[in-house]
């Protein structure tokens, strides 16, 4: 294990991911989506690391994690982050997935079930629908196109309410600086966006057994409503949250009550268990 500033990074099958750990209690991971970066969870750690330890990670060759093969699968992913349990110690631990974090969390609960004690499949998917297969052909096509800078822009743009990115868009620059910094190439931004259009589990979403809540906004106009519901529909027992506005991004924008339904889930979850 290497230690870089505000974490350190984590040896898996020949790579390196960067970690951070906070708090103390059961374990949770906290994972992002098609960015990839830890830091997407900077409002969640402080109060979730009151009651659990908190681990979150950059994803294989993104964000302050060292260069990796090219993935083009959230399966991959997944193997990933059983190797960082495994890395870590981790015998179980609950897990928050975001939107293609979600996408991993199914596979997980799907192929290691004893690894989990809880899942939390955030503004998340089960399969495609063709709104959703036409924003990403649009996304990558911008990408592809016009360049990193204005494919973050039509992200933020998709995932952010107008009442909340208004006051916080001050310059182009500072808005994007670290993104822009972190953004890690084409040719890997490809493959995320692969791993994000192939996925599909929604006819194996019934053997899900690990307790289950689902969680989104009603106004997200990357996955949805209807698909966090489908969701919901199809894993025995999840529990469903829709909040009345928060956009995709909503771990961001509606802080607040984003954290109260996650940590009242969790907390159940462990006092269950215990």
């Amino acid at each position: 294990m290497n230690d870089v500033a505000g974490g350190r990074r984590v040896a898996i099958n020949g790579y390196e991911l960067h970690v951070e750990e906070h708090g103390a209690g059961e374990p949770l991971l906290l994972v992002a989506g098609l960015g990839g970066s830890g830091r997407f969870w900077s409002a969640q750690v402080e109060p979730l690391a009151r009651h659990f330890r908190v681990i979150l990670h950059d994803h294989r060759g993104v964000g302050r994690s060292g260069p990796a093969p090219l993935v083009s699968s959230a399966r991959e992913l997944a193997d990933d982050l059983l190797r960082l349990m495994d890395a870590l110690g981790l015998e179980r631990a609950h897990l928050v997935g975001h939107s293609t974090g979600g996408a991993i969390g199914q596979h997980v609960a799907l192929r290691a079930p004893e690894r989990l004690k809880s899942l939390v499949l955030s503004a998340s998917w089960g399969g495609p629908t063709p709104l959703f297969v036409q924003t990403f052909h649009t996304r990558r096509d911008v990408l592809v196109n016009s360049g990193a800078l204005n494919y973050l822009m039509v992200g933020t743009l998709l995932a952010s309410p107008a009442w909340w990115l208004g006051p916080r868009f001050k310059s182009t620059e500072d808005y994007f600086r670290t993104r822009l910094a972190e953004f890690p190439g084409l040719e890997i931004e490809l493959g995320r966006l692969n791993a994000v259009m192939t996925h599909d589990l929604r006819w194996r979403l019934g053997e899900i057994r690990t307790p289950t809540m689902v969680i989104c906004a009603r106004d997200d106009q990357l996955t949805p409503p209807g698909m966090s519901e489908e969701l919901a529909q199809r894993i025995p027992g999840a529990r469903l949250e829709v909040l009345p506005e928060g956009g995709h991004f909503c771990p961001m924008t509606v802080t607040d009550a984003y954290n109260a339904r996650i940590l009242g889930f969790l907390e159940s979850q462990a006092q269950a268990a215990a």
